[in-house]
């Protein structure tokens, strides 16, 4: 099997947009207060307005690495469906949500801890462990987006 550069680009691309939209609908419709692009974008700059453009741009490219790792696994394997992309992509959500959301506050400059609470820079809640601070959802509103996620990439990627 050798890449598919193209395919993976229009692919991750596909599924990010995919991802990013069930996050957004999930958050709109009130499942979960957590806003990952917003999160991303406040890591750069405290204006609200310019943190969400930030975000989304640099939750698209995030996408399109996270889109390479999946398809190097897809290689790997040697096996590239729907299911074993939405597999992979269960595996992603669990790892974001028991390891990355709790050291947000580790790395994000306005992100408060656990151990620290808000200050006039640090105003941001900590997801903590499963992203709970955001709402009892929000491993739903989480996991549900990745799976669609690898789902997505297992269909469209075919490799090269």
């Amino acid at each position: 099997m050798t890449m598919n550069w193209p395919v993976w680009l229009g692919s991750g691309f596909i599924a990010t947009s995919l991802l990013t939209t069930a996050m957004a609908a999930s958050q709109g419709l009130g499942l979960s207060r957590i806003n990952v692009p917003y999160i991303l974008g406040t890591m750069f700059t405290p204006d609200r307005d310019r943190a969400k453009v930030y975000g989304f741009l640099v939750h698209m490219v995030n996408g399109w690495i996270f889109a390479l790792i999946y398809v190097g696994v897809f290689h790997v394997l040697g096996r590239a469906t729907w299911w074993f992309g939405a597999l992979v992509g269960l595996l992603h959500s669990l790892l974001v949500l028991m390891v990355v959301f709790p050291l947000y506050p580790g790395i994000h400059p306005r992100m408060a801890s656990e151990q620290r609470g808000p200050t006039v820079v640090r105003q941001l809640e900590p997801p903590g462990f499963l992203g709970l601070h955001y709402g009892a959802r929000t491993p739903i509103a989480v996991i549900v987006p990745h799976v669609l996620f690898g789902a997505m990439l297992g269909l469209l990627y075919k490799p090269g």
